[in-house]
């Protein structure tokens, strides 16, 4: 896409703000200095709703109730301030309608129209009792409880009387709570006798029924575990309200009673009061008030505990953190209002225009759950005072704010004659004529384009100049429908928009696929290619192949877009092919990628390299790798053979293989003769070792076989595989076999006390080489 907005328009629109820029100071804005508040009214008593408004004159102010407006009559009419007064108000009136509802005021100037907040009317009333006083016997020292409950509007004001006098207040086992109930801790006899309730608002004074308290016996030892009689019930109140818990427990000992939140927060110590024994009191509450308690009643010195719990929910009224500011604006750009509230619950958002819910569409935008509206292309219609109404269930608010929209005498009209013709697919040309009147002072034009399904805040700008009457719209996507229309700038300000026209860009074929061949064999060839983003939007591909002095191709082969490779069988192996590859759509047939093969040199191949004897290199190959393996084993036991040797302190050396050679050309000789030939231990003959130490200890066949856990197999020793190893001596090459285990003899040289030749190797000196077999 082209870049957003361009430097011209940008300084165009500056300059306008700099010419026409004007601030209205808040005492010339319509606004409300006193509105209607929320009240409880006694029937067949008058009412005042106040309504004050500030701005500039004349101001007509009007009332309405639930949305209709109010007609002045004998009952209900407006004073000359602007007040709502009714003479008698009634709950019900004889036709059936009522003086209860929602009261709002309206009022109007030249600049627009505003609406007050919603006050909330309602009778004052009082219901008989609900809940009445029950007779109680309770032993001494216990604790006693009374309630009685009953509706109203204003919340009645309960008080308790005993044998018809005022219950004393001043008594610390006497605990009085708002919502009707007495309890009487460390019960006495003289506590006994009998209760009434008393309920009085504005509108009436109600007695509830008669109870009487028994005290009986004296106050018993007998231990009982901890139990509450009454917990906290659940609560709903606004913000500086008063919340009572009540909590009582009974129990011997007398439980102790503790308050906690259920979420772990600490309940703090501002505010809270404990009434009685164990009821909570917060005083003016707040958001963070509300929670989960938990009411817990002890014995003292022990970890039995009885426990109960309630709700508490404290709402706020919506409230503004963010009032809109009026503003001014010249025409064709963009206003931006923002209304941001709180609240518990979260209050709901709405906007008025001039006193009438604002009905959004292409040009008028909502955001942020409401919070901010938009009004993009302003015009001379958009000017208003707009209002944001916050209201949740604990109340409403209202901020207002007014739209001036900036416009000049003299300004061109709109552009003329607005045309798009698609070039490509992804440029159009836009042209215009210009404006029928006022065109001396055009400084340029600025043509508006965006996507047609997108919203108007995606839309972008690019600038020309006064003498240019049409614009190349480039970097477009193919397939696609854009809007335009074009204004005419001056000093001064911006013309009207000219009219709309929608035209859509070509659709684009697919790009050159990637194409790649490999042989298969005398007869086949394989295809192969590659999807790619870059082909863009495609249908599927077409594969055609020929012999490269015909003219006809074979095929098409029409193939999916998922599809990334084809085999072409049944070739003549003497000819070259030509391959053709090219992706399509429903715009036509894109570009093709070519490639030539020849299968004749996959022909010659074969005839000058035969197949081999595969089955006779594989046993060939088989019987050289075992060998390999075999030596292998065979050079690690001897490397672990001789480090053992060295961890048991042996220091003989052994000699472990004859030579092969010997062994082929000499013939068996029996063992009982083997002493006399060939094997050397330390440079001596097995008959002269036997001679000079009848005592040598041969080493026990449950040794050797511990060293050599597996012999090698018959197999093995009939390959008789050999490592040839280069000596020192040129006239020598002695080859390597393994031999059983019965042609081994070890044994363990004693070192002489003094030897005879220096020049005779040390005992304990290792063997120059063990790996050989030295002739005698």
């Amino acid at each position: 896409m082209a870049p957003l907005g361009s430097a011209l328009p940008a300084c165009l629109l500056g300059l306008l703000l700099l010419v026409c820029r004007g601030d209205f100071g808040r005492s010339s804005e319509l606004a409300f200095v006193v509105e209607p508040s929320d009240d409880i009214v006694v029937q067949e008593q008058p009412l005042i709703l106040y309504c004050q408004v500030e701005g500039i004159q004349p101001i007509t102010i009007t009332w309405r109730k639930n949305g209709v407006m109010i007609v002045d009559s004998e009952n209900a009419f407006m004073l000359a301030n602007g007040s709502l007064y009714v003479s008698r108000f009634q709950r019900v009136r004889g036709d059936g309608s009522s003086d209860e509802g929602e009261y709002d005021c309206m009022a109007q100037n030249h600049y627009g129209l505003l609406v007050s907040r919603k006050a909330k009317i309602q009778a004052a009333t009082m219901s008989d009792f609900h809940i009445h006083p029950q007779n109680a016997v309770v032993e001494e020292g216990g604790v006693a409880r009374f309630q009685c409950q009953i509706h109203g509007l204003p919340e009645p004001v309960i008080l308790w009387h005993k044998n018809s006098m005022p219950v004393n207040t001043d008594n610390e086992r006497y605990t009085l709570l708002p919502k009707g109930v007495l309890q009487i801790t460390g019960l006495r006899a003289e506590d006994s006798g009998i209760f009434h309730c008393v309920a009085t608002n504005i509108a009436n004074v109600k007695f509830s029924r008669e109870a009487r308290l028994t005290v009986s016996g004296s106050h018993s030892t007998v231990y009982k575990d901890p139990m509450i009689l009454v917990g906290p019930e659940n609560l709903t109140l606004t913000v500086h309200q008063t919340a009572v818990l009540e909590c009582i427990a009974t129990g011997n000992p007398r439980p102790i009673v503790s308050w906690s939140r259920l979420d772990g927060r600490p309940i703090g110590v501002e505010g809270i009061q404990v009434l009685g024994t164990g009821n909570l009191m917060i005083s003016d509450l707040t958001v963070q008030h509300s929670g989960i308690y938990v009411c817990a009643a002890n014995k003292p010195g022990t970890r039995v505990r009885r426990t109960a719990q309630g709700s508490l929910v404290v709402q706020a009224p919506a409230e503004f953190v963010q009032h809109p500011q009026s503003i001014s604006r010249p025409v064709g750009t963009t206003a931006i209002f923002t209304c941001v509230a709180q609240g518990e619950p979260p209050p709901q958002i709405t906007w008025l225009r001039n006193g009438q819910i604002l009905e959004t569409s292409d040009h008028i935008k909502l955001k942020n759950n409401n919070s901010t509206l938009s009004i993009y292309g302003i015009n001379q219609a958009d000017e208003a005072i707009y209002q944001c109404l916050a209201e949740n269930s604990a109340g409403s608010t209202q901020a207002s704010a007014r739209l001036t929209v900036l416009w000049a005498d003299g300004l061109p009209s709109p552009p003329q004659g607005v045309r798009a013709e698609t070039v490509s697919a992804t440029t159009i040309q836009v042209s215009w004529e210009k404006p029928l009147q006022n065109t001396k002072e055009i400084i340029g034009y600025v043509l508006h384009i965006r996507k047609a399904a997108d919203p108007v805040e995606m839309e972008y700008q690019e600038a020309v100049s006064k003498s240019t009457f049409q614009q190349l719209v480039t970097d477009l996507e193919p397939s696609t429908s854009y809007s335009f229309y074009i204004k005419a700038y001056t000093s001064r300000g911006a013309s009207k928009a000219s009219e709309v026209t929608v035209v859509s860009t070509l659709g684009e074929v697919p790009a050159m696929p990637s194409l790649f061949i490999k042989v298969i064999n005398s007869t086949t060839v394989q295809a192969t290619w590659e999807p790619s983003i870059k082909l863009g939007q495609h249908e599927g591909f077409k594969l055609y192949y020929r012999k490269v002095h015909l003219s006809q191709y074979t095929g098409p082969v029409l193939l999916a877009s998922n599809i990334t490779a084809y085999n072409i069988t049944h070739l003549d192996a003497s000819v070259v092919y030509e391959v053709k590859l090219l992706a399509y759509n429903q715009h036509g047939d894109g570009n093709s990628t070519v490639r030539f093969v020849s299968l004749r040199e996959t022909v010659e191949r074969t005839v000058l390299n035969p197949p081999c004897d595969c089955m006779k290199d594989e046993q060939n190959n088989k019987t050289s790798t075992t060998g390999i393996i075999i030596g292998i084993h065979i050079g690690i036991t001897c490397i672990i053979f001789c480090i053992l040797f060295l961890m048991f302190g042996y220091r003989g050396r052994l000699l472990m293989c004859k030579n092969v050679q010997e062994q082929l050309s000499t013939p068996q000789i029996p063992r009982s003769q083997r002493s006399a030939t060939g094997l050397v231990l330390n440079g001596a003959t097995r008959r002269d070792r036997d001679d000079r130490d009848l005592n040598g200890k041969q080493l026990d066949m449950n040794e050797l076989e511990r060293l050599f856990p597996a012999s090698p197999s018959q197999e093995q020793q009939e390959k008789g595989i050999t490592s040839a190893h280069s000596l020192s001596a040129p006239h020598d090459e002695t080859q390597i076999s393994t031999l059983p285990l019965d042609e081994f003899s070890i044994i363990e040289e004693q070192p002489d006390p003094l030897p005879k030749n220096p020049h005779a190797s040390s005992p304990a000196a290792p063997a120059p080489n063990h790996g050989s077999a030295n002739e005698g």
